[in-house]
C-alpha cells in the first residue's frame, strides 16, 4: 500500500482450485458496475508504530484523502470513494506487528499508464517506499485478486499473525476496514494456500470472502 508491502502478501482464489462449491468464494467478473477502473493504496505515514493505542492510529486522514482526490482529478483521471483501512504488518525486525492508517482510493477514467503515473505523483508526495495500486481485468488476464472478508477484527488479525510465524513470514500482514471487520486483501493469485490457511485461522468464513481479479503493482518509482 505504501511503504512496505501492506495487503500484498496476503491473496485469495477459489475458482479452479478444486474447491467445493459451498466453500467458494463469490466472484465478482470485471467490467461491473460497483467497480472502478482501479484503486490505489496509500497513506501520509512515515512512522513506525508498534502501539495499537497510538493516538495517530485515530486519525481519519480527511486532509489527506482530499490532497490524493486532488491530485488524482489533476492528472486527468476521476476521483471515486475512499475507504479509510487499518493495517497490520509483521515486521522480523522487531519481532512483533506494526500499525498503519492507509486509506484506498477509487480511480476512474484512467489507463494503466497513468494509474501508474499517479501512483508515482502521490509516493513523492508523501515521501513513501511505494504506493500499491490494483487494475481490475478480466479473470482471464488477471494475475492477481482483490479479496474482502467480512467478519474479521484488527485484533483477529493481529492474534493471527503472531500466533503462525511461517504464515506471518509467507503473508505479512493485511487491512481491515475502520468503520467495521471487513478485511481487505489484495495479493498474487500463486498464494492461495497459504491464505486459505490463514482465513481459517481468523475463524472468517471462506464462503463469505468475495473475489475480484484485476493486477497489482507496487509502484516505486
Amino acid at each position: 500500500m505504501s511503504r512496505r508491502p501492506v495487503l500484498a502478501a496476503l491473496a485469495i482464489i477459489a475458482i479452479g482450485v478444486g474447491l467445493a462449491p459451498e466453500a467458494a468464494a463469490s466472484t465478482v467478473h470485471h467490467p461491473a458496475v460497483s467497480h472502478p477502473f482501479g484503486e490505489i493504496f496509500a497513506t501520509n505515514n512515515t512512522a513506525t508504530i508498534t502501539d495499537p493505542n497510538d493516538p495517530r492510529l485515530k486519525t481519519r486522514l480527511v486532509a489527506f484523502g482530499a490532497q490524493v482526490e486532488g491530485i488524482i482529478a489533476a492528472n486527468g483521471a476521476r476521483p471515486g470513494c475512499s475507504t479509510l483501512l487499518n493495517g497490520v504488518f509483521w515486521s522480523d525486525d522487531l519481532k512483533t506487528a506494526t500499525y498503519e492508517r492507509s486509506r484506498e482510493f477509487d480511480v476512474d477514467h484512467v489507463s494503466a499508464t497513468n494509474l501508474h503515473h499517479i501512483a508515482s505523483v502521490i509516493r513523492k508526495q508523501y515521501d513513501q517506499e511505494s504506493v500499491l495500486t490494483f487494475q481490475y481485468l478480466p479473470q482471464a488476464g488477471a494475475d492477481s485478486v482483490e479479496v474482502e472478508v467480512p467478519g474479521v477484527t484488527v485484533q483477529q488479525l493481529f492474534n493471527g499473525l503472531a500466533a503462525d510465524p511461517v504464515l506471518r513470514e509467507e503473508l505479512g500482514g493485511g487491512s481491515v476496514t475502520a468503520d467495521g471487520n471487513r478485511l481487505a486483501l489484495i495479493a498474487d493469485s500463486s498464494e492461495l494456500g497459504a491464505i486459505k490457511t490463514f482465513v481459517g485461522e481468523l475463524g472468517a468464513s471462506w464462503s463469505k470472502a468475495t473475489v475480484a481479479y484485476g493486477h497489482l503493482e507496487f509502484v516505486a518509482d
